[in-house]
């Protein structure tokens, strides 16, 4: 009977310890990944392989518009819009608003399901850039570990540099350029201030609004957004 104890407790060990190396490895992976897209610009994401496998499931032909652009040739508007609609404490938190975060639970709690969420820019890419759209804990732990990575590595104006440019915008839209030449047949460099809030107002549900039209919310939501850009700052 000890001798079989022992047998089971050292199995238990060797089995925990392969998993802790298998976790280590994975970890490595991604900090690998956000290492190497510190300096070099992707081509593609999780999240847009995701998209262009669905959209290929009704034209197998079909493709992502999505043209890579430099911080400095992105619209100064777009960067103040997205952070007012996004994430006004961009520049100042360290990856995660605790405050938001805490008024989020507290909201839920009270309608008793989610229906508000406090994800930060950096939170968002790490999910577009790795992971899948599925909701579980596992995924939300995994997404804090590479938010701290890519906060630990990248400057702010190179998370938001990346964020800009993997961002969806619009059915196999994504990035800044692809979706001011989509929207309002503008480059991106040229959007002024409310093409910019209309854009960081369909951020949170890009495939509900069909280029060229709008709703009052949506004009509503855009107009708030505008009023506060001139106090978003951007890195």
């Amino acid at each position: 009977m000890l001798r079989f104890a022992r047998i089971a407790w050292q199995s238990l060990c060797y089995g925990i310890g392969l998993l802790v190396v298998a976790l280590a490895c994975v970890q490595a992976w991604f900090y690998a990944h956000v290492l190497w897209w510190n300096t070099h610009d992707p081509s593609s994401t999780s999240f847009m392989q995701v998209r262009l496998e669905q959209l290929r499931q009704k034209d197998r032909d079909a493709k992502l518009k999505h043209q890579w652009l430099r911080y400095e040739r992105i619209s100064a508007h777009l960067k103040r819009a997205v952070i007012a609609a996004e994430d006004a404490k961009f520049v100042g938190h360290e990856g995660f608003d605790w405050e938001a975060i805490q008024k989020a639970i507290e909201k839920n709690e009270r309608k008793g399901k989610v229906v508000a969420g406090a994800s930060t820019i950096s939170q968002q890419l790490a999910k577009n850039l790795f992971l899948s759209g599925q909701r579980s804990w596992a995924r939300k732990a995994q997404e804090a570990a590479i938010t701290w990575m890519l906060e630990s590595v990248m400057s702010k104006r190179r998370i938001l540099e990346l964020y800009l440019n993997v961002a969806e915008w619009g059915e196999g839209v994504f990035g800044a350029e692809a979706a001011a030449r989509y929207h309002f047949g503008v480059p991106a460099q040229a959007l002024n201030a409310h093409q910019a809030a209309w854009l960081a107002a369909i951020l949170p549900s890009p495939l509900l609004y069909t280029r060229g039209q709008s709703t009052a919310y949506l004009s509503e939501r855009a107009a708030v957004i505008q009023g506060r850009m001139q106090q978003a700052r951007i890195p």
